[in-house]
């Protein structure tokens, strides 16, 4: 039985390696390979694929997809493995897909490292980087975040002809605002819209309902969809709950939590000095791919501006899962609100605001006011806007308070991740 099971998994390995396969922008672990690789990000965001190239390159490689609901309840691991060794060969490396689905996963991957194996392991939650490995696992690993694709890799994927030009890429700007970047449906050109959202729902029943036991599916459904549908908005568990069938704040508070550990939602928290003040302020809400606003939404955001500023907060929300900055926005007393905030070393670095269509006085006008504000109160001078296709620097007042403003298109900003 699990020896036919890992033949029919080894053949769908096979076919996937000679699918077209499209590099990803990740840093070179093979010097590293005395520890375990794991790869975290969303469902079919491509981390099996990018797996499966990182580690065929080997002499022989094993492979496990835990996916597969005839593991489900599996107990003897040993007699699984003894049956992976006589059919690939007692390999040394192994691939381990969609660990999360093992029961007390942690201490397997443990005991397999100890015994000398070489793993690169792909998880599809968000709590396995967080508490799991880090507690079993300090400095033995090797975490590497897998987002659906990003606009240069999302270019490269629909423009056969390589390498892409800077007109290309900006022609291309628009479509990848609306269609996000799932790999497969831009890969095997299918309908994106039904493939997002039968993802949507297959991830919040296997990741959310089934793992945690929810009874009121109909409650969490409601929330993803309520979220979707008001991108980039801030939040508070209560008015949550007040506009869903959830029943309580701490229900919203628990579902929240649930739908941000499957990588499909992430909160940004209000800047602040004070720490109490950023804990008791409202949150905003972003999506891990445009994808799933256009497909999944009520209707209500769809408009290119809040695709746009939700494409900026997923590239930045990348960094800081990569260690690299932290992320928040910003609003004062008088309402002056900025986009993101980007700290680096506990200081703030960098002041953004996606503005799509900055060309009105009076659009101008208000984003600047709030830009060089916010630029004084926390004492920064680098200062973007994000624009469709203005791209200028300009010193500006208000009130007295002069900054330096850079205005850089959309997509050359994208461009360097």
């Amino acid at each position: 039985m699990l020896r036919d099971i890992l033949i029919m998994q080894k053949r769908e390995l096979e076919q996937r390696l000679g699918d077209r396969y499209v590099a990803r922008s990740m840093k070179n672990v093979a010097s590293e390979s005395n520890l375990v690789v794991v790869i975290l990000g969303p469902r079919r965001a491509g981390k099996s694929f990018f797996g499966m190239h990182l580690i065929h390159s080997k002499k022989s490689f094993g492979y496990v997809n835990f996916d597969d609901e005839r593991l489900v309840g599996l107990a003897d691991y040993d007699e699984l493995f003894s049956a992976l060794d006589a059919l690939y060969d007692g390999p040394t490396d192994l691939l381990l897909d969609e660990i999360q689905n093992v029961n007390r996963w942690e201490l397997l991957v443990n005991r397999l490292q100890r015994q000398g194996r070489r793993l690169v392991v792909t998880g599809s939650n968000a709590h396995l980087l967080s508490s799991e490995f880090a507690t079993h696992l300090t400095g033995r690993h090797i975490p590497l975040m897998l987002f659906p694709f990003s606009f240069t890799e999302y270019a490269s994927a629909a423009i056969k002809k390589q390498p892409v030009t800077h007109q290309e890429y900006k022609e291309h700007l628009h479509n990848y605002l609306r269609d996000g970047g799932y790999p497969e449906p831009l890969i095997r050109n299918i309908d994106r819209n039904t493939y997002l959202s039968t993802l949507l729902d297959s991830t919040i029943y296997k990741d959310i309902v089934k793992r945690f036991k929810i009874r009121s599916i109909a409650g969490i459904d409601d929330l993803a969809r309520y979220l979707l549908s008001n991108i980039g908005s801030e939040y508070s568990y209560r008015t949550l709950a007040e506009v869903t069938k959830c029943k309580s704040s701490h229900t919203v508070e628990k579902y929240l939590r649930y739908l941000e550990e499957a990588f499909l939602f992430f909160s940004l928290r209000r800047y602040s000095y004070k720490v109490r003040e950023q804990a008791k302020a409202n949150k905003k809400v972003y999506c891990i791919d445009n994808g799933f606003i256009v497909a999944g939404a009520f209707g209500v955001s769809e408009g290119i501006g809040r695709l746009a500023e939700n494409a900026v907060a997923v590239r930045l929300r990348k960094r800081e899962l990569d260690g690299e900055i932290e992320t928040y926005f910003w609003k004062n007393v008088q309402q002056h609100e900025v986009d993101f905030v980007v700290v680096k070393n506990r200081k703030v670095d960098q002041i953004i605001q996606v503005c799509w269509n900055i060309e009105k006085p009076e659009t101008k006008e208000r984003e600047i006011r709030a830009l060089v504000t916010a630029g004084e109160e926390l004492k920064c001078k680098k200062l973007l806007i994000l624009t469709e296709s203005k791209e200028k620097i300009e010193t500006v007042e208000w009130f007295g308070k002069k900054a330096v403003v850079q205005f850089l298109p959309l997509w050359k900003w994208m461009m360097e991740f």
